[in-house]
């Protein structure tokens, strides 16, 4: 069977046969693959603070993230430059604790919270944050615990996809 012959756009749809149709998918289809795909693995390594819900640390809704989610543990905030491009609302990540963020001590503290754990991104931070994420956690004083850190960061998934 030849392209464009008869036999041919007898099983094509209808739609697909317009020709400004399959431009836009041309376009479009290279890009819905890489986003779904990308970075899935990727490490990075970021500065790690705590929040709660305490309504000293976020806004008007201290229990509903910027997503429309509830606060739980397992939500994570990120700064603005890291949601639009390595970590877009809806990405799943593994976390791993490497310690203080000035000298690395205490590495590993928390990773019994974070063992088994996958954490989702559902919530942003002040736009004066820059390559850092906001772990949630239940209570003020294990947040004052967990202080400011070096978090290995793993991405499972890349938003919302698939």
């Amino acid at each position: 069977m030849l392209a464009g012959s008869p036999e041919e756009d007898k099983g094509t749809p209808r739609l697909l046969k317009s020709r400004a149709v399959r431009k836009i998918l041309a376009f479009l289809l290279p890009l819905v693959l890489w986003a779904a795909t990308a970075q899935a693995g990727e490490v990075l390594i970021l500065k790690a603070t705590a929040y709660t819900s305490s309504p000293r640390e976020t806004d008007r809704t201290p229990y509903v993230t910027a997503t429309g989610a509830k606060t739980r543990l397992g939500v994570l905030a990120v700064s603005r430059d890291l949601l639009e491009k390595e970590l877009p609302y809806g990405s799943l990540v593994r976390l791993y604790d490497l310690g203080r963020w000035q000298d690395g001590k205490g590495a590993g503290a928390f990773d019994p919270l974070f063992k088994g754990l996958l954490f989702v991104v559902e919530d942003t931070m002040n736009k004066r944050k820059r390559q850092q994420i906001d772990v949630w956690l239940p209570d003020r004083s294990l947040a004052l615990k967990f202080g400011v850190r070096r978090i290995k960061v793993v991405v499972v998934r890349r938003g919302r996809g698939p």
